[in-house]
């Protein structure tokens, strides 16, 4: 069965203030955000009817607009507020949800000072990002041709629309060639990230785990959360810079992010990693701080 188009769905959505019917939220096809990439969003997860670090999500989506140069015009309470009332009306009580702001229409052209600033909200019922029969054996990422951008040279630290676009033709590229995901790369050519989730390396003899230093890729929500389970786990956290070369020293490879939440990785092109047991005790921690609904 096919599933159903996102623009073609039942419910509401939250819209500039107000709660209309899915199909009404629309916009203009000379929207700025849609020409010229201002816009902002937000993903979170929904577990048993409550949304995970909801403020946390909020925070930085506030943040990714002024990096971008514009004002969302709702403080963090009503936003907060906003996304539980519309999860609430939905229903969704394991799923999804999408903030998003973007300048609308009433400039067309590369300076955007007089654009309203538009707002919604849409969450649905959503399960795994990856098949859960492919996770339980590690999901397989090819390395991108695609690099991260420099720091100086975009506003990296913002969920930003533009930012993933490479990362949409790193996961088609993938995709065409058998692959789950993508590994990217940093403008200096070491180990960055996956398109969309964090990346960790793990050896179980000497409870270690490395990861990538985030300068010029999100510090994610998750991952935060995952490390902070790891040293409760006795593991040592080290922040470094990765050279591809190096994986052949790791045992284990896992992703964490909020769609993502803990997918361990089998293969990164030629190297392999086995699924090792302490992943799957990191998922289960994660889902049991999800489930008792921790969202501060």
């Amino acid at each position: 069965m096919e599933p159903v188009p996102y623009d073609k769905r039942n419910g509401k959505i939250w819209f500039n203030g107000q709660v209309i019917d899915w199909k009404d939220a629309k916009l203009h096809v000379l929207t700025h955000g849609l020409h010229y990439g201002s816009c902002v969003f937000e993903g979170e997860r929904v577990y048993n009817g409550e949304i995970f670090k909801l403020r946390e999500h909020t925070d930085r989506l506030i943040y990714s607009a002024r990096r971008m140069g514009f004002e969302i015009p709702y403080t963090v309470d009503q936003i907060d507020e906003a996304c539980n009332e519309i999860i609430k009306i939905q229903n969704v009580q394991n799923g999804y949800v999408r903030p998003v702001a973007w300048r609308g229409s009433e400039m067309m052209a590369i300076s955007a000072q007089k654009n309203k600033i538009h707002f919604a909200i849409a969450t649905w019922e959503w399960g795994s990002y990856f098949d859960p029969k492919i996770k339980e054996h590690g999901i397989k990422l090819n390395v991108s041709k695609w690099r991260r951008p420099a720091p100086n040279t975009i506003p990296w630290d913002t969920k930003a629309a533009g930012l993933y676009m490479i990362c949409t033709l790193s996961k088609h590229e993938a995709e065409k060639d058998g692959f789950n995901d993508s590994l990217m790369l940093d403008h200096e050519d070491f180990v960055a990230e996956a398109t969309g989730a964090n990346i960790f390396f793990l050896n179980e003899e000497t409870k270690e785990i490395h990861t990538p230093i985030p300068d010029c890729f999100l510090d994610g929500i998750t991952r935060r959360t995952i490390i902070d389970i790891a040293k409760e786990k006795g593991f040592k956290i080290i922040e470094r810079k990765i050279k591809l070369e190096e994986l052949k020293n790791f045992e284990a490879c896992f992703l964490t992010g909020t769609a993502a939440e803990v997918t361990p990785v089998s293969q990164i092109g030629d190297y392999s990693f086995k699924v090792t047991n302490s992943i799957g005790s990191f998922f289960d921690k994660y889902l049991e701080i999800v489930n008792r609904k921790v969202i501060a």
